[in-house]
């Protein structure tokens, strides 16, 4: 079973000198690429003289998380034609470091079950590493209206490593700051949508996934610590904006077909809400971006509408959890009903 891990990079020098040492250090089963986004400092230079093995495939522009992964693993297959193309890509930031026998437990995993196509490791926070990081930590589901949350992160609330998600099991999506996914599977599904850019891609591509009869699967095995907001921070009002859109975007592309509508109506009045909550913890810059993501969802509409392919009925698992989380205070995934 042929690896490979692809990172994509952005003017990243700085994060590629601290985090890239690890993947090279602990990845013996995997050929490593760094995926270019065209950046203007010297990543690339620092790659050729520090980094011999590592492979680079170089980007014509800054096409985003989604684009930019969707055209660097065509080039990555494109240059395998004289050797096997790789069976599972990691896709992994670069504001990762990782642990000595973080890839194995994933590859048996893969091998255990044909059906699983997309795998996630432990997510820890780099900077407190007892404590789980926001994107992803032990693994992702979604409520009925399609607001993403965590086992070990539920909005804010972020919890402690206590080996309580030391176990292996079947989630709803896989994080995109450390995602492992057959390649078969990664095109069936037809990739990353690159309307996105980035954020919610990664959910969006896993829905899919789970619509296709696939499985998306945590293997708590397996551990990562992510520096969070290496790129964006979580408190940039330009994530919260790409977050609320392609929320959006992405319940109109895969709802099944009773609730499609209703519920796009009803996440937009109960975003208005959650727009108010912003305003409270984020501030006013905040609260814009959640009412500008609305305006955004309205331009490309009717193009989602158009591709849209209705999915399964059993998406979620618990309902509503910002009612839970913001008015009855259940604060951590073990309280939610």
């Amino acid at each position: 079973m042929k690896t490979a891990i692809a990172i994509l990079n952005w003017n990243g020098r700085k994060l590629l000198e601290e985090f890239l040492p690890s993947v090279v250090e602990n990845s013996a089963e995997a050929e490593v690429y760094v995926i270019d986004n065209a950046s203007t400092d010297d990543s690339v230079s620092y790659l050729n003289s520090n980094f011999p093995s590592v492979k680079i495939i170089q980007n014509e522009g800054n096409f985003g998380y989604a684009k930019g992964y969707n055209e660097g693993i065509k080039k990555i297959i494109s240059s395998s034609i004289q050797h096997p193309a790789p069976d599972i890509f990691c896709l992994l930031n670069s504001d990762v470091k990782v642990s000595p026998n973080w890839i194995q437990p994933v590859l048996n995993l893969f091998q255990q079950d044909e059906n699983i196509a997309a795998i996630q490791p432990k997510i820890l926070d780099y900077k407190n590493p007892t404590h789980f990081e926001y994107a992803g930590a032990g693994g992702g589901f979604i409520d009925n209206w399609g607001y993403a949350y965590c086992r070990g992160r539920v909005f804010w609330t972020l919890e402690e490593d206590k080996g309580q998600y030391n176990d292996t099991i079947q989630t709803f999506w896989a994080s995109g700051a450390c995602m492992f996914v057959r390649k078969k599977n990664f095109d069936e599904v037809g990739s990353f949508d690159e309307g996105f850019f980035a954020h919610m891609e990664e959910i969006d591509l896993c829905w899919r996934i789970n619509n296709s009869g696939k499985k998306v699967y945590y293997c708590g095995q397996s551990t990562v610590y992510h520096l969070g907001g290496g790129t964006l921070k979580n408190s940039h009002p330009r994530k919260t904006y790409l977050n609320f859109r392609n929320s959006l975007w992405m319940l109109v592309k895969n709802l099944p077909e009773w609730k499609a509508f209703p519920f796009v109506f009803a996440r937009l009045s109960f975003d208005g809400l959650t727009g108010i909550v912003f305003l409270i913890y984020e501030g006013f810059p905040h609260l814009w971006a959640v009412l500008d993501s609305h305006f955004g969802f309205y331009k490309n509409l009717f193009h989602y509408i158009k591709i849209r392919k209705p999915g399964i009925k059993n998406y979620y698992k618990i309902k509503s959890v910002p009612y839970q989380y913001f008015i009855q205070k259940r604060k951590y995934y073990s309280d939610l009903k």
